[in-house]
């Protein structure tokens, strides 16, 4: 249980940066909410990445493997994010009510891939 509110910490500093540039590349840059959730996506992962390696997972292996796999996780998450925002778009939903909804989701699988797979122990 602590380790996974050390992922939802960590997760939180993660998604208020995600939003940030979502929000941004939205309302400023016109850009398609599916898109600028990608890009949020992106930016909340490498933040995620370091502080999960050691503050939640206390992950002492080469961080090259690590973060290839983390990566791979996350970026399966952006996807599912990703597609998740664009069909609530598509129902009508506001973005940042879709993304939250995607949010809840992509973390805890997550959670469970990164606990298994990312940061295993050797």
């Amino acid at each position: 249980m602590k380790r996974l509110a050390r992922y939802a910490t960590v997760g939180g500093a993660a998604t208020v940066a995600h939003y940030a540039l979502l929000a941004l590349a939205v309302e400023a840059g016109h850009w398609p909410p599916w898109l600028a959730s990608g890009a949020g996506a992106l930016l909340g992962a490498q933040i995620a990445f370091w502080a999960n390696r050691r503050y939640t997972f206390g992950h002492r292996g080469p961080w090259v493997p690590a973060w290839l796999r983390f990566h791979l996780t996350a970026g399966a998450g952006a996807l599912l994010g990703m597609g998740l925002v664009a069909a609530g778009v598509h129902l009508g939903l506001h973005y940042l009510l879709a993304q939250a909804g995607a949010t809840l989701i992509v973390m805890g699988a997550g959670f469970a891939a990164n606990r298994a797979w990312a940061f295993r122990r050797a």
